[in-house]
């Protein structure tokens, strides 16, 4: 059974940096692409970022590049989202998910229960 444990959300004042992290077990991490996927209140999903198995590939969505950087620990287990100049439109639940299938660019199967990121002064 695959667990995703996300971690690191909190309250932050906007232009301000969080580290979230998702620390995985139950499924050979390192084999898995690995995104993060965003719900603000009120409102749909929204893919944030992808990291391919050895992190030598990464994908953002235009509302976070340059301020947001996926990355992954395979030692460890764990992958990252580190997130600078933090506005109030990054509000949301933080889901760390991976597809259903090894080594495959897909859609996402299994999700963690999240982790809320509050940006507001």
């Amino acid at each position: 059974q695959v667990q995703l444990v996300e971690s690191g959300g909190g309250l932050v004042q906007p232009g301000g940096s969080l580290r979230l992290s998702c620390a995985a077990s139950g499924a050979t991490f390192s084999s898995y692409w690995m995104y993060w996927v965003r719900q603000a209140p009120g409102k749909g999903l929204e893919w944030v970022s992808t990291i391919n198995t050895s992190g030598g590939v990464t994908y953002y969505a235009d509302s976070v590049k340059s301020r947001f950087t996926i990355s992954r620990d395979n030692a460890e287990d764990t992958l990252y989202l580190e997130m600078n100049s933090l506005k109030s439109e990054d509000t949301a639940v933080y889901y760390c998910t991976k597809p259903a299938y090894s080594s495959s660019y897909s859609s996402p199967a299994d999700w963690g229960k999240g982790t809320l990121v509050t940006v507001s002064s």
